[in-house]
C-alpha cells in the first residue's frame, strides 16, 4: 500500500462522515483519546512501551471511524535498535453486551516509518503501508467518558532496509466524546 492509497482512504472517510452524521445524529459524536501499552515486534522478538493518540467519529452505537498516531517504541538487538511510528485509519464495529459494556472489532490501514540504527549492518529507514486489525472491549463510565482495553496487529511493518515484521500491541486507553 502506498502513500497515495492511504491519503485517498483518509479523504474518502472524511467526506463520508458528515453524510453518516445526518443519518444518525442522535447517537453520533466526535471523540478523542489516548492509550498506553506494550508492543511486541515479532522480528527480533522484543517488546517495548507504546502509546497512541486518536480521534474518531461515532456514527451510531455500533460503528465508528478513527484516525490515530501510534508510537510503537524501540527494540534493541545485538549491534543496534529499531523503532516504528505510524498513522492509521480504522473502522470499528461494536456489539453491546451490557448497558455500558461493548466488545468491538477493528480493521483498517496504516502508514509507517521504521528506522534501523546499527553498528553491524547499514542503518536506514523504510516507509510502508499495510493492514491493521484488532479487537477489544470498551466500558462507558458516562456518556462522555469511555475506557478501553484492546489488542491490535500491524502486518508487515518495515521494508528492505529495516526488515519486515508484524507488530502486536496490547493497550489500555480512555476516550472523551464531545456531545
Amino acid at each position: 500500500m502506498n502513500r497515495s492509497t492511504v491519503v485517498i482512504g483518509i479523504a474518502a472517510a472524511a467526506f463520508a462522515l458528515p453524510a453518516a452524521a445526518q443519518m444518525s445524529n442522535a447517537m453520533s459524536s466526535v471523540y478523542i483519546g489516548g492509550s498506553l501499552g506494550r508492543s511486541d515486534f515479532k522480528t527480533p522478538s522484543e517488546t517495548d512501551s507504546a502509546w497512541r493518540v486518536f480521534g474518531g467519529y461515532q456514527i451510531n452505537r455500533n460503528f465508528s471511524a478513527e484516525l490515530g498516531y501510534h508510537d510503537l517504541g524501540q527494540v534493541n538487538f545485538v549491534g543496534g535498535d529499531r523503532d516504528a511510528k505510524l498513522w492509521e485509519i480504522t473502522g470499528i464495529g461494536a456489539w453491546p453486551v451490557a448497558a455500558a459494556l461493548s466488545v468491538y472489532g477493528k480493521v483498517g490501514a496504516y502508514y509507517a516509518k521504521s528506522e534501523l540504527h546499527s553498528s553491524v549492518v547499514p542503518s536506514g529507514d523504510d516507509t510502508n503501508g499495510g493492514l491493521t486489525y484488532g479487537f477489544g472491549a470498551q466500558y462507558d463510565v458516562s456518556q462522555q467518558l469511555g475506557v478501553r482495553a484492546e489488542w491490535q496487529r500491524y502486518d508487515k511493518v518495515g521494508g528492505s532496509r529495516t526488515g519486515e515484521t508484524d507488530i502486536d500491541v496490547l493497550n489500555v486507553g480512555v476516550l472523551w466524546r464531545f456531545r
